[in-house]
């Protein structure tokens, strides 16, 4: 599916705290502070000044206010703007108020990625970017009314107890989950670190309870595996999200520097933080542009510096789920040839949000821009195609990267390895 209906997916681990999310980038040229995600973003701060208390009206203003300055399309999906700043302010008495009335301002838009966010929201946003979590350590997506495990995280109290990816959550400590949705299940089964919750599932035919104790989680975006006696190392980024995604996607290389070619994995990855996907890029490319952004401001390239921390043979492994930031990454090795891409093509989400703080602890995100790829492709529901396109199942595609990635190898005169290179950026 590469439309913007794609279901919605949680990480059902959450306990955001608020901070600004600044990303220092020396060896990319733009400092950049954009989260991407087919569901998630982050940046500019709005606070009051120190001791105003901001009266509900205040709160939709400014939301108003901000989608009129910011929003990438001037023209906002046809609809008069101007009707909508004074037009609930006869009914906003209390903050809930506030917050119902912008997300009904901001459904005008018609742009799903422009949306509210309570304040329990974004503190779990918040929680994913910090990488740290309370709860079981589940991903849950929505399919035809069932609550789905797409992902376990390794080690987390959920794999633990036995619970597994394609497990249907049917029951949460008692109550029906048929039909509800990824935030409603992460409402019921978040808590206190130390408290249980119980969790019944059905696999197949069969159906299993499973009582988990809640736990603080350190979230890793990177896991590495060292392939073929120790020729092949695969990388799977699963998240962009997280503060410490381009950090540990580093130490992977460093990781598998001794390798003769890499496997770096982005299927399932919904996308995060737009910044980890440029520095990961620059990481991998000798030269070329990343991505270009364009806005109501005008048009601004990212491109390399040309210093990568390896140049080893590479293949990425892509799917349907492979989401905005994956995409951006994606785009730049595909077009400036630094990578095959293996798979189906990807999800097609190509525009970019902020993330804006409000008054009152909510927030909302505003799509700001659309990207294209290197050679100036949109892929906003259309998504990054493959070189090679593999639609068996994930075995069949990884022996098609590894098969392909063999071939490179056996091309070259003698390896190429990262320990040829410096790790000091």
């Amino acid at each position: 599916m590469h439309g913007v209906d794609k279901p919605l997916e949680r990480a059902v681990v959450f306990s955001y705290t608020f901070r600004l999310v600044w990303f220092p980038m020396k060896h990319v040229k733009r400092i950049s502070a954009l989260f991407l995600s087919a569901f998630f973003v982050v940046s500019m701060l709005y606070q009051p000044a120190s001791g105003h208390r901001s009266q509900p009206v205040e709160i939709y203003h400014r939301a108003w206010q901000l989608v009129k300055d910011n929003y990438f399309d001037a023209n906002f999906a046809g609809k008069n703007w101007g009707e909508y700043e004074h037009k609930y302010d006869n009914q906003i008495h209390t903050n809930a108020d506030a917050f119902r009335y912008i997300k009904a301002m901001l459904e005008t838009l018609n742009d799903p990625y422009t949306r509210f966010l309570d304040p329990r929201a974004f503190q779990d946003e918040n929680d994913a970017i910090d990488a740290r979590i309370v709860g079981i350590g589940v991903n849950l997506q929505q399919k035809d009314s069932h609550l789905i495990v797409t992902r376990t995280i390794e080690g987390g109290p959920a794999e633990t107890a036995g619970m597994r990816a394609k497990d249907e959550i049917v029951e949460i400590d008692g109550s029906n989950a048929v039909g509800i949705t990824p935030e409603q299940a992460a409402e019921k089964i978040r808590g206190k670190a130390g408290t249980p919750v119980q969790i019944t599932t059905k696999r197949l035919e069969e159906t299993r309870r499973f009582n988990i104790v809640r736990q603080e989680i350190a979230i890793h975006a990177v896991s590495t595996k060292i392939l073929e006696g120790g020729k092949i190392g695969q990388i799977t980024l699963s998240t962009f999200i997280s503060n410490d995604a381009s950090k540990e996607f580093r130490a992977a290389l460093a990781k598998t520097a001794n390798c003769d070619g890499l496997i770096v994995d982005l299927r399932d990855n919904p996308g995060g933080l737009l910044s980890n996907a440029l520095e990961i890029a620059d990481m991998l490319l000798e030269r070329g542009t990343i991505v270009s952004t364009i806005s109501r401001h005008g048009r601004h390239a990212d491109v390399a510096s040309g210093d990568p921390v390896t140049k080893q043979p590479m293949v990425v492994l892509v799917d349907e789920e492979s989401a905005s930031a994956s995409e951006i990454l994606a785009g730049a090795l595909k077009d400036n040839s630094r990578a095959k891409i293996i798979g189906t093509r990807t999800y097609g989400k190509g525009l970019v949000q902020e993330i804006n703080r409000l008054p009152g602890g909510a927030a909302i995100h505003i799509t700001v821009s659309r990207y294209l790829t290197p050679d100036g492709s949109d892929i906003n529901k259309v998504g990054v195609k493959p070189d090679i396109e593999s639609k068996g199942d994930k075995d069949d595609q990884f022996n098609t990267a590894l098969a392909s990635l063999k071939t490179q190898i056996a091309s070259l005169k003698k390896p190429v390895r990262t320990s040829n290179l410096s790790f000091s950026k």
